[in-house]
């Protein structure tokens, strides 16, 4: 089968690579209808991030089941199904708090590899959920960003208690800072600031919820956002990019006893203690659980309540691959599918 493969910072091929056999009772086979490549895919493409050599890349798919173990009872042959960035069981004391994606049996499907035909799915139960129906293209679309940029976008705006009543601010305009923004309004946010500086970005964000633009960084944009909420600062904040400036600009845009939810992966953040101790705010994030959405968020796509799709301004073939890792490193693009 055809897959993706980095083989170092800005060297991505599509290569012939095994089709995956089933290893555990547990595991199921799908073959990927159509994957993505994911903002943190560039970290390792940026050469910022260390690569591991020649590694098989990929974490978000949607797909229909070819194989199951024999373990398998929830999922079957034929199914269409979509799963989380990270397998978990569902069963253990953390995925029963909801945490999934920090499951006592957790594998990171980064390290499966999902930009490829088929991929094999550990903890089949626990991980994938079946899609009911007959999706239609769009409907495809934003399976996909469920996957992974929906979910974390959402349990982002979670963490950060996004609701009635609650000012949230989103710092970073990827696709999961622009679905956080569409998680906020769905959650009843009564007004949602997206720190956006690309105009593109920017009508997105209006389009899904955002009532206030700030293009200003740092300082400067917290300094806008405590003017916007009559110097208190907002009550939710979503940190989406994971860099020192943009913790600080979360943490520093958040009035005292806000929360903040935290989901870019971290790169060089540290906390002074004596900074935090003063914000008077609380932290929640990490890894997003995205198995714990991933049955509301897929009722909500088949209705058409909401359309997450709309992040993927750019589709390629896999073969293409390559050039949709160029387009998002170059900021040609926001979220890149790769179809199959």
């Amino acid at each position: 089968m055809r897959a993706v493969i980095m083989h170092g910072p800005g060297d991505v091929r599509v290569e012939d690579v095994d089709k995956p056999t089933l290893v555990e009772a547990t595991d199921a086979i799908i073959r990927v209808t159509s994957t993505c490549v994911c903002g943190s895919d560039l970290w390792p493409y940026r050469g910022a991030q260390q690569s591991r050599g020649p590694a098989r890349m990929g974490h978000e798919y949607v797909g229909v089941v070819e194989q199951v173990g024999d373990a398998v009872r929830d999922v079957a042959i034929g199914d269409l199904v979509v799963g989380s960035f990270v397998a978990s069981d569902n069963t253990c004391e953390i995925c029963q708090a909801g945490f999934q994606s920090r499951c006592k049996h957790q594998v990171m499907m980064g390290s499966v590899g999902t930009q490829a035909e088929f991929a094999r799915i550990p903890l089949a139960d626990g991980t994938l959920v079946k899609v009911p129906g007959d999706p239609t293209p769009a409907q495809m679309r934003s399976l996909l960003a469920a996957s992974d940029v929906l979910g974390t976008g959402w349990f982002a705006a979670v963490a950060a208690e996004a609701g009635p009543g609650k000012t949230v601010a989103v710092v970073g305009d990827g696709a999961v800072g622009l679905l956080a923004i569409l998680a906020a309004q769905r959650l009843g946010a009564d007004r949602i600031i997206a720190m956006s500086r690309h105009a593109d970005r920017q009508a997105l964000a209006r389009r899904f919820g955002a009532t206030d633009i700030v293009e200003e960084r740092g300082s400067e944009g917290v300094a806008r956002v405590k003017e916007l909420t009559d110097g208190y600062g907002a009550h939710s904040t979503v940190e989406a990019v994971g860099t020192q400036e943009s913790m600080m600009q979360a943490i520093r845009s958040t009035r005292p006893g806000g929360h903040v939810g935290f989901v870019g992966v971290s790169h060089g953040v540290e906390l002074d203690g004596r900074d935090l101790f003063n914000a008077t705010v609380s932290l929640l994030g990490g890894p997003a659980p995205v198995r714990r959405f991933l049955p509301e968020l897929i009722d909500l796509i088949m209705a058409d309540e909401i359309d997450p799709g709309a992040v993927f301004d750019l589709e390629l073939p896999l073969e293409e691959a390559a050039e949709g890792y160029r387009a998002m490193d170059e900021r040609r693009a926001t979220k890149v599918l790769l179809s199959i």
